[in-house]
């Protein structure tokens, strides 16, 4: 019989933003065999799972409770909640409180996680303390300074932090006006490549691409050579750790040290 994607293995959730396409097609890219992924797609504003009035507990946004019900009809193993900047709108202690409450929603047998929380334990298990941050150009000063500061809030030091500088074509649009002006389905590897070659400090000890919607994953083998240090992407640390979680040692070549364990 021929191959049908079936997650016999394991089977994955992504909450996912609503109009992004890069976050599906770099799991389906990255996932050993045996493995499937299936996306809800969340309109929310940042943070997806809003803190109450004291920070004493998150609550999910409509579009994730749904998410949840449709997950646990589907027996998922692992619900990701695949979005860089609810972790860093959130901030510390966003990452737990947005488990807790994804967890009571989902069958006992599901683990949620977020991407937030998946980058900083990818980034230990690698060693590095000194990422350099690597950030999608329709992020905006205020989200790339909540990442820093999040990232720092766990002793991360970010020597340098650079917004993806996108081709000609995009040129003199605002970092907030690129999203919906349609950038984010005309992504340029090549010059994301050259970018983050060019602009790496000397003093960083990792690369982090961060932003489930930045197509990057193709880039990660090639950075490493170029840079003689590992890199960490945002779907690349959710895959890791949904697999771990998953109970699976499934290594996979070409994405990076991370996933060739």
């Amino acid at each position: 019989m021929a191959a049908d994607n079936w997650g016999d293995r394991a089977r994955i959730g992504l909450f996912v933003v609503g109009r992004e396409v890069v976050p599906e097609a770099e799991w389906w890219a990255m996932r050993p065999e045996g493995v499937s992924v299936h996306a809800a797609r969340v309109t929310a504003a940042s943070p997806w799972a809003p803190w109450n009035g004291d920070r004493s507990a998150a609550a999910l946004a409509p579009d994730l409770a749904r998410g949840c019900r449709d997950f646990a009809a589907m027996a998922v193993d692992v619900a990701v909640l695949a979005h860089s900047s609810s972790s860093f709108a959130g901030g510390p202690g966003w990452d737990e409180a947005a488990v807790a409450a994804l967890s009571a929603e989902l069958p006992a047998a599901t683990t949620a996680t977020t991407n937030g929380l998946d980058m900083r334990l990818a980034l230990a298990a690698l060693g590095a303390r000194r990422p350099f941050l690597v950030m999608p150009a329709w992020m905006s000063d205020g989200i790339i300074a909540s990442a820093m500061a999040y990232l720092a809030s766990f002793g991360l030091a970010v020597p340098h932090a650079w917004r993806y500088q996108p081709l000609a074509r995009w040129r003199g649009i605002a970092p907030d006006g690129l999203y919906p002006a349609g950038m984010a389905t005309d992504q340029d590897t090549p010059s994301l490549f050259d970018q983050v070659v060019r602009e790496c400090p000397a003093e960083a000890d990792s690369i982090l691409l961060a932003g489930t919607g930045l197509r990057c994953v193709a880039v990660i083998d090639a950075l490493e050579k170029a840079l003689g240090r590992p890199v960490v992407t945002a779907n690349q640390a959710s895959l890791w750790r949904a697999l771990k979680v998953a109970g699976m040692e499934a290594r996979r070549d070409g994405y990076g040290i991370l996933l060739r364990g």
